[in-house]
């Protein structure tokens, strides 16, 4: 039986830190850049502007039918050939950007289609524009109703960055190869790692909580899980 010795494993523990740091630093940047495109892309594809609404829905289709790992070489090697050389850091974030935005363009879609259309009359009625509609009316509750799947795609991402050290980005994963083929000691590596990857779904977790808990008073009143 393997005698687990982590000393040699902890002596990294700065690389193993800045790592994990990387790792939240890409989350956060993909999360609120995803959002932002993954809204925008939802109301796109409710336009009624025919090649608008293709132009989202082929985004969305693409990016949720291949994987995570071929849409990072993708970006990585097209920017290349192009002429455009970026840090692995920034194509990382782009990579993840583009695919965490048409996933949360399925998920907010969903949220804008729990709006009854009723509603949606009434605010017409009173007068309000159509950006008044969307912000007051379909956006803030519909993404009140879809809260929790959202976040929890934010956390799988997270996790799903992993990946990204195959194109030598320096995040927890890459370094986590790193320090188990310069100690030879890879179970006790990866059982930090994996140690490292739950404290941080947790801490992406509370951070969510609190931010639904600061967005939705109403559903913190109920008791309804944010």
């Amino acid at each position: 039986m393997t005698n687990l010795d982590f000393s040699a494993v902890l002596s990294h523990w700065r690389e193993l830190m800045d790592g994990a740091l990387l790792s939240l630093i890409l989350a956060t940047a993909a999360t609120l850049l995803g959002f932002l495109i993954g809204t925008l892309c939802a109301i796109g594809r409710r336009s009624s502007i025919g090649w608008l609404a293709a132009l989202c829905s082929g985004y969305i289709e693409a990016i949720r039918n291949t994987p995570l790992l071929v849409q990072i070489f993708l970006v990585y090697f097209g920017l290349s050939s192009m002429g455009l050389r970026l840090s692995a850091v920034a194509v990382a974030i782009l990579a993840l950007v583009i695919n965490v935005g048409a996933y949360a363009a399925e998920i907010m879609r969903a949220g804008f289609d729990s709006i009854h259309r009723g509603q949606i009359e009434a605010a017409e009625c009173l007068g309000l524009s159509r950006l008044q509609v969307y912000c007051h009316v379909i956006l803030l509750p519909g993404l009140e109703r879809v809260y929790p799947a959202l976040t929890s795609q934010f956390v799988l991402m997270m996790l799903a960055s992993s990946v990204c050290s195959q194109i030598s980005a320096e995040e927890l994963t890459a370094v986590a190869n790193y320090v188990q083929s310069d100690t030879y000691r890879p179970l006790e590596t990866y059982l930090i790692v994996a140690v490292a990857y739950v404290a941080l779904s947790l801490l992406m977790r509370i951070g969510f909580w609190a931010l639904g808990a600061w967005l939705f008073p109403r559903r913190r009143r109920l008791g309804t899980p944010l």
